[in-house]
Parts: structure tokens; sequence; C-alpha cells
């Protein structure tokens, strides 16, 4: 045999492509894994968006209904405001002029809501008692339920339109989650097509960290 030709011997030969093949598997097995995680968490952030989406439809349909509620009995009241008024002051016109009958005619059309206002109102003996409050409709005591009911429909409109806004950013930020998943799919996908082993390791590095921060983030959204 020619002197410095190294002949390898059969069992050199196995070790060395054994120890290939081993590496290859651990990169593979690596991918692997990667790819399957990315899969589950893209599932799972696109369930999680299409239920937040749904959430913020409901809102955002109970916040509209609680507004145009809230228009009407703002209307309502308005209406029923102004016929107190108008009632009031026919009233006070009919009185000052001694047309007494007239002027109980109106005091029964008051309102039951207005009654206790008048009531309270005279007790301070106005037309002689110039610190009296200037209309019943100012008295503490008079109130319009319809007016107070279009304030709480407002108060749910406007509390259902902020779970509605949570709701939509909470979907978005699923969605956005999955920019970082998707980005693992490649890199995942692409480390396998490598035979350079640094390539391989960094691509899969890349991968990794992708996938750590995408996960980081959906640990931190809330469910539904």
């Amino acid at each position: 045999m020619p002197e410095g030709v190294h002949v390898h011997a059969p069992h050199e030969l196995t070790e060395a492509s054994d120890a290939v093949s081993g590496r290859e598997r651990v990169f593979e097995l690596l991918a692997v894994l990667f790819l399957s995680l990315a899969t589950v968490c893209i599932a799972w952030s696109g369930y999680q968006a299409a239920r937040w989406s749904g959430i913020q439809a409901r809102h955002y349909a109970q916040a509209s209904t609680a507004r145009s509620l809230a228009n009407r009995a703002a209307t309502l009241g308005g209406q029923q405001r102004i016929q107190d008024l108008l009632n009031f002051n026919r009233w006070l016109e009919t009185s000052t002029d001694g047309k007494q009958d007239l002027a109980n005619l109106y005091v029964r059309r008051f309102r039951p809501e207005f009654v206790p206002a008048y009531t309270a109102w005279l007790a301070q003996d106005p037309l002689h008692n110039e610190s009296a409050t200037a209309s019943p409709l100012l008295m503490k005591q008079y109130h319009v339920a319809e007016l107070e009911r279009a304030d709480r429909l407002e108060n749910k409109g406007d509390y259902h339109f902020e779970l509605a806004k949570e709701a939509t950013e909470h979907a978005d930020a699923y969605i956005f989650g999955t920019v970082f998943f998707a980005a693992v799919l490649f890199f995942g996908g692409i480390s396998m097509r490598f035979s350079w082993e640094p390539m391989r390791i960094t691509v899969l590095t890349v991968a990794a960290l992708f996938l750590a921060y995408g996960i980081v983030q959906l640990a931190t959204l809330p469910t539904s």
C-alpha cells in the first residue's frame, strides 16, 4: 500500500456516518417541533380572534341599541318637560287673573311627576316670598323619569362601546401574533433545505426566537 494513504476501517466509517445522521435527526426534530407549535398557535390565535370579533360585534350592537333608546327617551322626556312648563304657565296666568276654575283644571292636568315639585314650590309662598324658587321646574323635587332613563341608557351605551373597543384591540393583537408564527413556519421550513450546518443552526435559532416571542405575547392576552 502506498505510503501516506490512510484506509478507514469499516467501524470508523460507520461511526462518522452515525454522527452526521444523529445531528440531522436533531435538526429535523427541532424543525418539526417548531412547525407543530407554530401551527397550533396560529390555530389558537385565529380562534381567539374570531371569538373576540364576535364579542366586539355584540357590544357594538348593544351600544347602538342603548343609544337609540336613549335618544327616544330624551325626546320624550323633553316633550314632557315642555308640557309641564306650558301647563304651569297657563295655571299661573289663570290663577293670577282670578280664573280659579280654569286654574284648577290645569292643576288636574299636571303630570304626577310634576305634582311633588309644584306642591313644594307652593309651600314656599312664592307670591309673597321673594327668595322662593322661580319655578317648580327648578325644584329638587322635580324629576322627569324619561330624562333620567336617557342618561342611564347613554351610560350603558358608552359602557358597551368601550367593551367593544377592548374586544377589537384583543382581536387585532391575536391576528398580529400570527405574523410571528408565520415567520416560524417559514424559517422552520427552509431550515431543512440547508446542508450547511452553521446556516441551519442560525435559521433554527431565528425560528426559535420568533416562536418564543409569539408564545409570550399569547400568554399575556386575555382569552374568550
